[in-house]
């Protein structure tokens, strides 16, 4: 069955010329039925070219096709992939988090890639501007389904693509590994038995011996890893010694060089045949490499793989181990999800991983299967080998899923509260008998019907209500009489940041005291929800200790751990011992106080959101209070702002003030100079005029009079706020005013002057930035009462 005789218009966007067994049988149903389709295969058996014909048949009939990735780095490769698509005149665009959207490209784009969590961003913000090109999706086409059993990710992908079906009602072509439940997936997707395909292991392009091997578990975590090391090397040699490859999985990207470090001094022990030293056009293609941990290993036939390294590296590395040139290759988890690149042995030395947000926890089911499933090459080897290394205790928990497979569950029930939460914030629910309706349309709903006593099928609506009653109570949906909900702006805000509704409640309870705080800002942070189940380890805790020396805190254990990075990152010093959780840590850490800005500009004021975004900048760029300003100007990095404050700068206003000149002396090139002037002069430049103000005021008089607030530069938000302190000691200070308001050119505040019982009043002027980290401008005027 050619490619070109299926799909003549397409055939140059595939990378190979005829279909296999597993595609024949399929692309029928695809191509000329409308159904949605649901197909479980064995991995590396041909499942994307089954998504590329759902995309095919979506392009032809002049529809948009979106494909839902399982991993952000699996979006890149399919831009990379799919450049073939681009060739005959079509538009790819991936949208993930880490790139600014262009919402011109992603609406004229016939194909888009992302993740499962940006589409839930698109699809909750699908009725604005930005993203209503959601709306137009023809075709989804999801990608290892199966990942709705994920612990962390699955209820997002099960929502995300419930709530699609009802915005824009795309034919859904999903595609999973094999699972023993497909037809659970098959009703949830309403894709009827003749669209429906399991395909068992006889469709493996390679038979899988897959198996179980033990090892002697020691006290020192870190013996244990090099323990598994040679147990993975023993399992690898026979292999190599053939002429095969092995391809080992491991928990980290650190771990990934330094087993392959280790594992070149081993096999140069055992004197095992590795290596391609003699290639001379391969030793010079090696030294082109930027790692250098790879420049040295790969000469050895012994490499690793991780999403971390660049890209050019990468594509070599892949290149390589098809080539045969790299016998080893160390890899984590991302390599068995995304790129086609089998072994003849596979080896997956650890079964946990530490992740800085939980701790250690067990790698998932699905990654184990899946990796295991990268054993064998097509047309190389007629059988592939498996294996887990792990502990006894927990042998026969693997040999069972080897044996009889893993059924996919749904995690909705596990953040329940979260979902409907974000449902009714979007609006699509808007009374009781539509959160029944939404209830049906999830894979938690058909998953109970299956399963009626594991899910309490009889009680899951009960459930529900039970979970909505709870939504009111906590204040985050309104409830009318007769039935009618509505998000608070607490549910919405909880929905538009992702939070947990404990967080959400904890940020609420800041805005309600009295006086907010830099530290009260962080430890308010460091204490959400999403911190919980951060571990200190024992060797961390000096270097939380010596962090917070001084700082007066009710946190234990991973939250303050937390709080000690979100604390070292404002100073630029975080202390080796706690850099290899750090980083992730303080990327939630500002997106949590992101979040926490909106909610105390909220509830708080403008006032609250300045300190806020002040706090969350000094977290971001490690910089001082001093200079904390100035890092809102473009051109201006962490190094430069700190080093301008130091020399007296402290804001955008002062960067223009000093001109291109001083700049210049302080070791910006001219060009960067008047650039960075440029962009200061973007920002707000205030003056505040008291106009009719009087200097004295009789006992018991009033006055009302105008006080105005002037912009001459750039526009912004703004927060402005007039108090009063009667007497010297400014004990009482009393709120007279509060406005917010664009601030362009310049705007009135009408403020009271009254004759207090004391010898004089001071009034005080503060205008503040809730969206920019700029210090709050104040000015005072003291009236003198006679």
């Amino acid at each position: 069955m050619k490619v070109e005789s299926v799909v003549p218009e397409f055939a140059d966007a595939f990378g190979f010329d005829e279909f296999n067994r597993m595609q024949r049988e399929a692309a029928p149903a695809i191509l000329e039925r409308d159904e949605n389709v649901v197909a479980a295969a064995p991995t590396a058996s041909g499942k994307t070219a089954l998504a590329e014909l759902a995309i095919c048949r979506a392009l032809r009939n002049d529809g948009t096709a979106l494909f839902i990735a399982p991993l952000r780095a699996l979006t890149n490769e399919k831009e990379s992939e799919w450049e073939r698509f681009e060739e005959l005149g079509y538009s790819v665009y991936v949208v993930t988090g880490e790139r600014d959207l262009n919402p011109r490209r992603a609406e004229r784009a016939d194909i888009l890639v992302m993740t499962p969590e940006k589409t839930d961003s698109a699809t909750r913000k699908h009725e604005s501007a930005r993203y209503s090109f959601i709306t137009d999706v023809d075709c989804c086409v999801i990608d290892e389904v199966h990942l709705l059993d994920s612990d962390t990710r699955g209820g997002v992908l099960e929502v995300t693509v419930s709530r699609l079906r009802r915005i824009c009602d795309p034919r859904v072509v999903a595609l999973s590994a094999t699972m023993p439940n497909v037809e659970d997936v098959a009703n949830w997707l309403d894709a009827p038995p003749e669209t429906t395909f399991e395909f068992g292991d006889d469709y493996r392009p390679v038979d899988l011996h897959a198996g179980v091997k033990t090892y002697s578990h020691g006290e020192n975590s870190f013996a244990d890893k090099y323990r598994r090391l040679y147990r993975a090397i023993d399992l690898s040699e026979q292999h190599i010694r053939d002429g095969g490859q092995a391809l080992v999985f491991v928990s980290s990207r650190q771990d990934t060089v330094r087993a392959a470090g280790k594992a070149r001094d081993e096999l140069g022990k055992r004197d095992i045949p590795i290596g391609a030293r003699g290639d001379y056009d391969f030793h010079n293609e090696a030294k082109e490499l930027s790692n250098d941990s790879l420049r040295k290993a790969v000469p050895d036939g012994v490499g690793f793989h991780h999403a971390g390294l660049a890209k050019d590296d990468r594509d070599k590395v892949e290149a390589w181990f098809k080539e045969g040139k790299i016998q080893l290759l160390f890899s984590t988890s991302t390599l068995a999800w995304g790129v086609n690149l089998p072994a003849r042995c596979v080896v997956i030395r650890d079964t946990k991983y530490h992740d800085p947000l939980e701790g250690e926890v067990d790698i998932s089911p699905l990654d184990i299967l899946q990796m295991l499933g990268r054993a064998g090459r097509p047309g190389y080897d007629d059988v592939g080998y498996g294996w887990v290394v792990c502990d006894r205790s927990d042998a026969d928990k693997y040999r069972r899923l080897l044996r009889e497979g893993k059924e996919i569950e749904s995690r909705l029930a596990e953040d329940l509260d979260s979902h409907l939460n974000a449902e009714i914030a979007m609006g699509t629910i808007g009374d009781l008998e539509d959160v029944m309706s939404w209830l049906q349309t999830t894979f938690y709903y058909q998953r109970a019907r299956s399963k009626p006593n594991e899910y309490d099928f009889d009680g899951l609506r009960e459930r529900v209500r039970e979970t909505l009653e709870s939504l009111v109570a906590r204040g985050f949906v309104e409830m009318e009489s007769d039935l009618s909900i509505e998000a608070t702006r607490l549910g919405r805000l909880a929905s538009k940041y992702y939070l947990r509704l404990d967080t959400a409640r904890r940020f609420a309870s800041l805005c309600d005291r009295d006086t907010i705080t830099d530290e009260s800002i962080l430890e308010t942070v460091a204490g959400a929800a999403e911190f919980h189940d951060v571990s200190a380890r024992q060797s961390e805790m000096d270097a939380v200790d010596s962090v917070l020396t001084g700082v007066d805190t009710t946190l234990e254990d991973g939250p303050r751990k937390v709080l000690a990075i979100l604390y070292a990152g404002m100073s630029n010093s975080t202390p080796s011992d706690l850099r290899s959780d750090a980083w992730v840590i303080r990327q939630n850490g500002l997106r949590l106080l992101s979040a926490l800005r909106e909610f105390v500009d909220a509830f708080a004021g403008p006032r609250a959101a300045n300190l806020a975004r002040r706090v969350e900048a000094r977290v971001e760029h490690g910089v001082s209070r001093d200079a904390v300003a100035l890092t809102a100007v473009d051109g201006i990095g962490p190094n430069r702002a700190s080093k301008l404050a130091t020399g007296g700068l402290r804001s955008p206003r002062d960067v223009v003030e000093a001109g291109t000149a001083e700049l210049t002396q302080a070791g910006l090139s001219d060009g960067v100079a008047k650039q960075v002037v440029q962009n200061a002069r973007n920002f707000p430049d205030i003056d505040i005029a008291w106009g009719d103000f009087p200097d004295c005021i009789g006992t018991g008089e009033n006055q009302m009079c105008e006080v105005r607030v002037r912009n001459r530069a750039g526009g912004a938000t703004v927060g402005i706020r007039v108090t009063a302190v009667a007497g010297e000691t400014g004990a009482d200070e009393a709120e007279m005013t509060t406005k917010r308001t664009y601030l362009s050119d310049e705007t009135a505040v009408h403020v009271g002057v009254f004759g207090a019982p004391a010898d004089e009043v001071t009034y005080r002027v503060e205008v503040t930035f809730p969206d920019d980290p700029l210090h709050p401008i104040t000015e005072t005027r003291t009236v003198r009462v006679s």
